[in-house]
C-alpha cells in the first residue's frame, strides 16, 4: 500500500481550501491540496455569484414593472426564460472557469482529485486505498443543503436545491420553495418577478438570517406583499404528482392542497463531513458530529487538525470562509506554532428587494452576551430618498452599549441595506462612538440619513439629551 508522508494535508479546495492552501505555504513546500469532486468554489458554481445573476434578471423585470409608478409608460414585460438561464450559466461558467485555472496553476505536485477519509489522526485514504501521512492537517469540506430523505426517495428529480436551479435550461412554470432562510427568500422572490407560480412556505423561527423580532415581523410584511409568502405552514405531505409535487399543507387552522412543477428545498446547509470517518480521528467533536474548534485560530481542540470555512458550521459566508482558511491554514503550516487572529466585525447581506442585512453585532448575540444596551429604530416609509425612489419599504433597527456609547451593531430590511450594513459594519469594526458616528458627514438627499436619523434616536436613549434636531425640515422624519 502507497503511503505518501507530506506536512500539510487540505481536503477541500473551495474557498476556505484555496486560502488554506495559500497560508500553509508560507512556511512549507510540502503541502498537498486534495478535491473529491472538482475545482470550483460554492460561490462561484452554486451560491453568490449565479443566484446574483438570476437576482439582476428579476430586478431588470421588475424595474420595467414599476416604471408606471413614475409616469412611464412602455409594452409588456416578457421574459424570455431560456435567454435568462442562458445567462446565468455562461456568466456562472465564466466565473467557475477563473477559481479553477486559479487552482490548475498551482505545481501539480500539490492536488489530488479524490475522496478521502482518516485511518487515524494523521493518516488519510483516498477510495483508490492510496495514503497519506500528514503531520498536519486541515478540513475545509465545505457544506451541502439539507434535504429530508423521505423527499429525496419520493420526489426524485421534482426536488431540487439551489445546486441544481442554476443548472436549468429554462424557467419553470412554478416552483414550492420550502424554508425562509437567504437562500428560500432571494430564489423566491427572484422567480416570482421572473414570471415562475411562486409560494415560499415559512415555518416560523429565524427569517432571513435575522433575529431582532421587530426586523424580523417587518421583513415579513414586506416581502408578503412582494410574493406569495405563507408563514406557519405546516406541510402535511409532499407528494410525487405526475410530472410534479403536490404540497398539501396546513395554514390559519385551514387545509390547502397545491401542485407545483418543483420543489425546491431551501432548509438550510449541513457540513460536509459524514464521509471523513472522524470518528476515528480522536478529535473533540459536538452533538452533531462536528469538530469543537477555536474560531481565532481554526485549531480543533489541541491537535494538530484545522478546521475552516462550511465544515465549521459557524459563519457559512464566502468572506468568512476566506478568512478561516487563511487563520487555519497559516497556523497549520507554522504549527506547534498556532497563534490567534483577530476576526472580522460581522456582516451578512440577503439579496431580497429591500435587501436584508445584520452588521456587526446581533439582536440575539447582544441578548446572549449579557451586555446592556439599547434599540433605537428608522421606518423607511418616510425616508427621504427612499420615497423619491418609490423604495421607501424597510425597517433599520441599531444597537448602542449603555455607559460607553459604542455602537454594537444593527438588523435591518432596507433600500440599498448592502451599503448602509457596510457603513455600519465598518463603525463597529473602528469601535466608533455614537456621536462620532454623528459627527461624520451625511450627504442630502440620501438614504445614508435614515441612517443618522436612527443614530439620533439611540443618542438620545443612550444618553438621555435634548431631541434630536432634523437637519432637513421639510424632507420628513426619515431625512
Amino acid at each position: 500500500m502507497t503511503t505518501h508522508e507530506i506536512d500539510v494535508a487540505i481536503i477541500g479546495t473551495g474557498s476556505a481550501g484555496m486560502t488554506a492552501y495559500r497560508g500553509a505555504r508560507e512556511h512549507t513546500e510540502s503541502v498537498l491540496l486534495i478535491e473529491g469532486t472538482e475545482y470550483g468554489t460554492t460561490c462561484a458554481r452554486v451560491g453568490c455569484m449565479p443566484s446574483k445573476l438570476l437576482i439582476a434578471a428579476a430586478d431588470a423585470a421588475h424595474h420595467v414593472m414599476a416604471a408606471p409608478g413614475f409616469g412611464v409608460h412602455g409594452g409588456t414585460v416578457q421574459v424570455d426564460g431560456a435567454a435568462v438561464m442562458q445567462r446565468v450559466r455562461s456568466e456562472r461558467d465564466r466565473f467557475v472557469g477563473f477559481v479553477t485555472e486559479a487552482v490548475e496553476a498551482w505545481p501539480q505536485a500539490h492536488r489530488r482529485l479524490g475522496r478521502v477519509r482518516f485511518l487515524d489522526a494523521h493518516t488519510l485514504e483516498f477510495d483508490d486505498g492510496e495514503r497519506i501521512r500528514a503531520r498536519r492537517i486541515v478540513i475545509a469540506t465545505g457544506s451541502s443543503p439539507i434535504v429530508p430523505e423521505d423527499w429525496r426517495v419520493g420526489l426524485g428529480d421534482r426536488l431540487i436545491t439551489n445546486d441544481d436551479v442554476f443548472a436549468w435550461q429554462t424557467l419553470p412554470a412554478s416552483v414550492a420553495v420550502v424554508g425562509a432562510g437567504v437562500i428560500a427568500l432571494e430564489l423566491g422572490q427572484a422567480l416570482h418577478r421572473l414570471g415562475v407560480r411562486v409560494r415560499v412556505f415559512d415555518r416560523g423561527g429565524r427569517f432571513g438570517g435575522l433575529s431582532d423580532p421587530e426586523v424580523i415581523a417587518a421583513a415579513r410584511r414586506v416581502l408578503a406583499e412582494d410574493f406569495p409568502l405563507t408563514t406557519g405552514a405546516v406541510i402535511d405531505r409532499a407528494a410525487r404528482a405526475g410530472d410534479g409535487v403536490r404540497i398539501d399543507f396546513q395554514h390559519q387552522g385551514a387545509a390547502h392542497s397545491e401542485r407545483y412543477d418543483y420543489l425546491l428545498a431551501a432548509l438550510g446547509r449541513a457540513p460536509n463531513l459524514a464521509h471523513l470517518n472522524l470518528g476515528v480521528s480522536g478529535l473533540p467533536l459536538d452533538p452533531r458530529g462536528v469538530p469543537i474548534s477555536d474560531p481565532s485560530t481554526g485549531q480543533i481542540g489541541d491537535s494538530h487538525v484545522f478546521i475552516a470555512g462550511d465544515a465549521s458550521a459557524r459563519r457559512m459566508l464566502l468572506h468568512e470562509a476566506a478568512d478561516e482558511g487563511r487563520i487555519a491554514g497559516d497556523n497549520a503550516g507554522r504549527y506547534p506554532d498556532v497563534r490567534e487572529h483577530r476576526r472580522r466585525t460581522g456582516l451578512a447581506v440577503a439579496f431580497t428587494d429591500p435587501q436584508i442585512a445584520v452588521a456587526g453585532a446581533s439582536h440575539a448575540e447582544l441578548l446572549a452576551s449579557g451586555r446592556s444596551f439599547e434599540v433605537a429604530e428608522l421606518d423607511f416609509s418616510d425616508q427621504g430618498r427612499s420615497r423619491v425612489m418609490r423604495r421607501n419599504r424597510g425597517l433599520l433597527r441599531v444597537y448602542g452599549e449603555h455607559h460607553s456609547d459604542l455602537f454594537l451593531g444593527a438588523e435591518m430590511i432596507a433600500p440599498d441595506g448592502e451599503h448602509l450594513a457596510h457603513l455600519l459594519a465598518w463603525a463597529v469594526h473602528a469601535r466608533m462612538t455614537v456621536q462620532q458616528m454623528l459627527d461624520a458627514p451625511f450627504y442630502h438627499p440620501v438614504v445614508e440619513e435614515g441612517v443618522r436619523t436612527a443614530l439620533r434616536h439611540l443618542q438620545r436613549r443612550l444618553r438621555m439629551g435634548p431631541p434630536p434636531v432634523p437637519h432637513c425640515m421639510d424632507c420628513g422624519p426619515g431625512a
